[in-house]
């Protein structure tokens, strides 16, 4: 058993339940000392923990907007409003993917709504996030082999020069971020990302990612597409391009871990959304 972690007194935290322990992180599940559940979240030392405190930034400027609320921080340790424990997954499996696509969307939505108080300096801007993307691509071209990853790239390049909506991300966003609790659906977990807000609903055609009869279903793609582009009122051939963008990314991500198999599956989606793309 793990034991709980000495939190900050000022916290009045009554009792703990450690509910994930992840390579990035532990998470507790706590109770306030007027009895109300929260979050606890320990980040551990590992190379991308800048990405999570990035988060912390995103979590403190939307105070509660489309994203849990950040109660207080302690170092790398994070209090946060408990979301509740009902994923949309779950709405997916009882009500259908396009029912969840619309609270995804919904969520963004609020997300992405303009903010009454300056954007935080500390956001990663969407060019840095790709850097992935362009060293494989790079080091493909120089090794005269013509890939997804060095026409991904490209296209990358095209998005961020063509930038619109430029506004605070999420960056992260996908199903199992996505909560209902007493204040309805919120996101969980966000990277703290500024750029296209097209960026955004791209991971969301990855997932879930134990459902590839939905994520390489064409006809999926293009319903996704449409109703993604009609609540965020961008043109659908762009939210596809993002996708495909993000997804040579993920699989970037993995080809740097040396994780074959979820490299390809990733790569295997983005031709899915690259076909469906080629007939918008």
């Amino acid at each position: 058993m793990t034991a709980s972690p000495d939190f900050p007194s000022r916290w009045s935290i009554t009792g703990a339940r450690l509910i994930a322990d992840t390579f990035s992180s532990r998470v507790w599940k706590v109770t306030l000392g007027d009895g109300s559940p929260a979050v606890v979240k320990d980040l551990k030392p590992f190379d991308d923990v800048d990405d999570e405190l990035r988060g912390a930034h995103l979590l403190a400027w939307r105070d509660g907007q489309g994203l849990v609320r950040l109660i207080d921080q302690d170092g790398c340790r994070m209090l946060i409003e408990y979301a509740g424990q009902r994923h949309l997954t779950e709405v997916l499996e009882t009500e259908g993917d396009p029912a969840a696509t619309e609270i995804a969307a919904e969520v963004m939505q609020r997300l992405h709504a303009p903010g009454d108080r300056p954007v935080p300096s500390g956001l990663q801007p969407l060019a840095q996030r790709y850097e992935a993307l362009f060293a494989k691509a790079k080091r493909d071209v120089a090794a005269g082999a013509v890939s997804a990853y060095s026409d991904a790239a490209t296209l990358a390049q095209e998005l961020l020069d063509s930038a619109r909506e430029v506004r605070p991300l999420h960056g992260d966003l996908h199903h199992e971020n996505i909560l209902e609790g007493p204040r309805g659906w919120l996101a969980i977990d966000p990277k703290g990302v500024i750029g296209d807000a097209g960026f955004d609903a791209a991971n969301l055609f990855y997932n879930p990612l134990d459902r590839d009869d939905l994520c390489l279903n064409r006809q999926r793609i293009t319903r996704m597409a449409e109703q993604l582009s009609h609540s965020m009122r961008q043109d659908p051939r762009r939210l596809l391009d993002h996708a495909i963008a993000y997804g040579c990314l993920s699989a970037a991500w993995h080809h740097g871990d040396g994780n074959a198999t979820d490299e390809n599956r990733e790569l295997a989606v983005a031709t899915a959304i690259r076909e469906v793309r080629k007939r918008f």
